[in-house]
């Protein structure tokens, strides 16, 4: 689980703040495609959770990602840059 900038998300009929964003793999073919799992909660690590989804990495995106050094945080990077959320 990695912290954001805040960010409003309407859930069950009030806007709530976002505040930490959790990511893991679904499904990598080990080729070029990768999908992830996301989920943006208030608070870490019991927050309500806000809303989720799921992304699909591509090339040439995947083939960066996959050979980076730190692949959890490209991850999120990723994942976030998708979102337009931004990490802290």
């Amino acid at each position: 689980m990695k912290q954001i900038l805040p960010v409003q998300i309407w859930n069950n009929g009030s806007v709530q703040i976002g505040n930490y964003i959790n990511a893991y793999i679904i499904f990598d073919n080990l080729k070029d495609s990768a999908n992830f799992y996301w989920s943006i909660y208030t608070t870490d690590p019991a927050g309500v959770l806000l809303t989720q989804g799921n992304l699909t990495i591509n090339e040439p995106d995947y083939g960066v990602w996959s050979s980076t050094n730190d692949i959890n945080l490209a991850a999120y990077e990723w994942i976030c840059s998708q979102l337009g959320l931004t990490l802290i």
